[in-house]
């Protein structure tokens, strides 16, 4: 339940933290949505509008004790120079989505969320930095995020939010289910990554293996370099792959690897309600803003 601002006890902020990939949200929202919903100056606010109503379910949902939201490069400049094509097919932002991402921070902060942001790193890394930091610090994190990269950060303690294609939906990925999707634990994802590839990003892997052959050769090797080190004992063609794109292979691996930070962690703080609503109303978006008043009121969402 997403209470009003002043029903929080410390039990109920006794939560995880909710670290957000705002910008894939935002993109999911701007697509899920018609562009149609236009705010106060006649400019689409679809995505602030889809982003924050997913924030608001999760947390009500969850009840996490404070929400962060990451913000990133969308291509880090050392991915890029590993491999020069990483993130090369992605078309640009469109102009209505551009306006949206300058404004999000602003109104998740009206909402009392956190907002981190960095021109050298991508979304994913401070993802997985504020999931450390969360954890050696005793909580439990919830990552939300469409990207299954992130499935590395899971453990006992970190799950993987995955929202579903549409609008509504999310599946909790705990250690178990990143087994039983990857055939690999989550330690090593990155790995998986290298030898399977990953079109979104723009990475081949390594030709002719599949997600299958690539939890096959982890199985056996239990990493990346043992496998490319055991290269002689596999099959021809594989044995071949292997040896002539090593280099590749290790790129890969290091791009899908993410970067880890120092950040603080965020204290606990509600959602604010009342400040949600204002911001919403200055955007325009005055249903969303007549139900943050309603919930209130009567303390429910």
């Amino acid at each position: 339940m997403v209470r009003a601002r002043g029903d929080y006890s410390p039990a109920a902020m006794a939560g995880p933290l909710l670290a957000v990939d705002a910008p894939f949200l935002l993109y999911r929202s701007f697509f899920a949505l018609p562009d149609s919903i236009l705010g106060a100056d006649r400019r689409p606010v679809n995505a602030l509008l889809g982003a924050t109503n997913v924030l608001l379910r999760i947390a009500a949902d969850r009840s996490p004790r404070a929400i962060v939201t990451c913000f990133g490069s969308d291509a880090a400049d050392y991915r890029v120079s590993l491999f020069p094509s990483y993130h090369a097919d992605r078309p640009p932002v469109p102009d209505a989505l551009a306006w949206q991402f300058e404004h999000a921070p602003a109104m998740f902060a009206a909402f009392g969320w956190g907002s981190e942001t960095s021109d050298e790193l991508e979304a994913d890394d401070l993802l997985g930095s504020f999931a450390t930091v969360e954890t050696q610090a005793g909580g439990r994190a919830l990552i939300v995020t469409g990207d299954r990269d992130m499935y590395q950060c899971v453990s006992e303690r970190v799950s993987v939010l995955l929202l579903k294609s549409g609008i509504s939906g999310f599946e909790e990925i705990e250690p178990a289910g990143v087994k039983r999707l990857y055939g690999v634990t989550p330690e090593l994802v990155p790995d998986f990554i290298a030898l399977r590839g990953d079109p979104s990003d723009g990475l081949p892997g390594a030709a002719g293996i599949g997600p299958k052959t690539a939890a096959e050769l982890l199985g056996r090797h239990g990493s990346l370099d043992a496998v490319i080190a055991g290269a002689d004992g596999e099959r021809p063609r594989i044995a071949a792959t292997l040896k002539d794109s090593a280099s590749d292979l290790r790129a890969f691996k290091e791009i899908a690897t993410l970067q880890l930070v120092g950040l603080g962690r965020p204290p606990d703080r509600e959602t604010d309600l009342p400040g949600g609503a204002r911001a919403a109303r200055e955007l325009g978006l005055n249903r969303l803003a007549e139900r943050l008043d309603a919930a209130n009121t009567v303390g429910d969402l």
